[in-house]
């Protein structure tokens, strides 16, 4: 049986994990330097995205002491290579989801404030514009939603689903409010979400109800608001990684089977079939993992915790031409739930993370595709 690391998605589901963050208070990542770079905001559970203008806006997460969640926001700009920061959140918050939205401003939807104890889940939302640097109130989801999943659809909506009650709501930007649709047929709590090239929505892997990690997906149609049950992979799988490829498939890398045995395969979902097949290994298993695509098609996966609950700072590269992984520089420090994102100039952003069960990692980095390396951000 492995060491569990904290779920992020499943903190207020499993007693077995529940109580790990409590560990964190005896451990806080400073920077007693003056001349060092700043700490990044929100190290475990924050939020990265990439604005329109190539920025990057780091919002929330928990703090370094790790009991409760900061409404803290940071800008890193790659120009400069420097962190700058930028108006609040409305509200602190963690586990929330961060949508680029086509106008440029940001959905900040749900979350929790509190990392231990009684949580606080959240079903409101917010805006935050860069022209600004101030986020704005918004709707409200129906469901308080913390761990949750979000995706911007083709049409400019966004889809969140909220992968403890089934419950999805779709916010239009254009009049800020959400509205219900559909369920999901299964939880998925610590499953994986992404963007078909069709502009349906998959949804696969995670935790069911009774806490059994699933082998099912399912696809979430916009044009009719309903989710439908797609193929099965191999073997059950939660804390996973779904990453669109150039050819419209659908990278799964890594994760765990019922938190017992972490998984070094990938599969490939076609959305033409519907049907999930085995694709290359990596040399390392591993969950709570990110993965990103690259400018050139490959995918980057970094970080998480190893076949022995080990937080991990290698790197590999799977090429969608030969179906295989090779290894790439490693990250300067061990990362599990890392937030990445790439950068307009291919280079790929990553921060945060957890370095293990008493420690958050308060720094960032960036990765050149070019040079297979990592460097300090900053």
């Amino acid at each position: 049986m492995n060491w569990i690391p904290l779920g992020r998605h499943s903190r207020s589901r499993s007693a077995a994990v529940g109580v790990l963050l409590a560990l964190f208070a005896a451990s806080c990542v400073a920077c007693s330097d003056k001349d060092a770079t700043p700490q990044v905001p929100g190290p475990v559970d924050g939020t990265t995205t990439l604005l329109a203008d190539g920025r990057v806006l780091l919002a929330g997460g928990y703090s370094g002491a790790g009991t409760s969640a900061t409404s803290t926001a940071t800008l890193y700009d790659p120009k400069t290579d420097k962190f700058t920061p930028t108006g609040p959140m409305t509200l602190a918050r963690a586990s929330h989801t961060a949508t680029l939205l086509q106008d440029g401003r940001v959905l900040i939807a749900g979350g929790g404030n509190r990392a231990s104890g009684s949580p606080t889940n959240l079903t409101s939302a917010e805006l935050y514009d860069p022209a600004t640097g101030k986020s704005t109130p918004t709707g409200s989801m129906q469901q308080a939603n913390s761990g949750g999943m979000a995706v911007l659809l083709k049409d400019g909506r966004v889809l969140v689903v909220d992968t403890f009650s089934h419950a999805a709501d779709l916010f239009d930007p254009r009049t800020g409010v959400f509205s219900p649709t559909h369920t999901m047929g299964d939880a998925h709590d610590g499953g994986a979400i992404t963007l078909l090239a069709d502009g349906r929505v998959l949804v696969v892997g995670g935790l069911d109800d009774n806490l059994h990690s699933l082998s099912s997906s399912e696809a979430y149609d916009p044009s009719t608001g309903y989710f439908r049950p797609e193929g099965s992979m191999a073997a059950g799988r939660t804390e996973l990684t779904a990453t669109s490829l150039p050819d419209g498939r659908v990278l799964v890398v890594g994760g765990q089977t019922n938190y017992a045995h972490t998984i070094a395969y990938s599969e490939l979902f076609d959305p033409k079939t519907g049907v999930f097949s085995a694709s290359g290994s990596m040399h390392t298993p591993r969950s709570m993992h990110a993965a990103i695509s690259l400018a050139d098609g490959r995918v980057l996966i970094l970080g998480g915790v190893d076949a022995i609950g080990r937080a991990i700072a290698t790197a590999e590269v799977y090429d969608p031409r030969t179906g295989t992984f090779s290894s790439t520089g490693s990250m300067g420090a061990t990362r599990y739930w890392p937030a990445a994102t790439i950068l307009s100039d291919g280079h790929v952003f990553v921060a945060g993370g957890q370095g293990n069960a008493t420690t958050l990692q308060a720094s960032a980095e960036l990765y050149d595709p070019s040079t297979g390396t990592f460097s300090p951000a900053g």
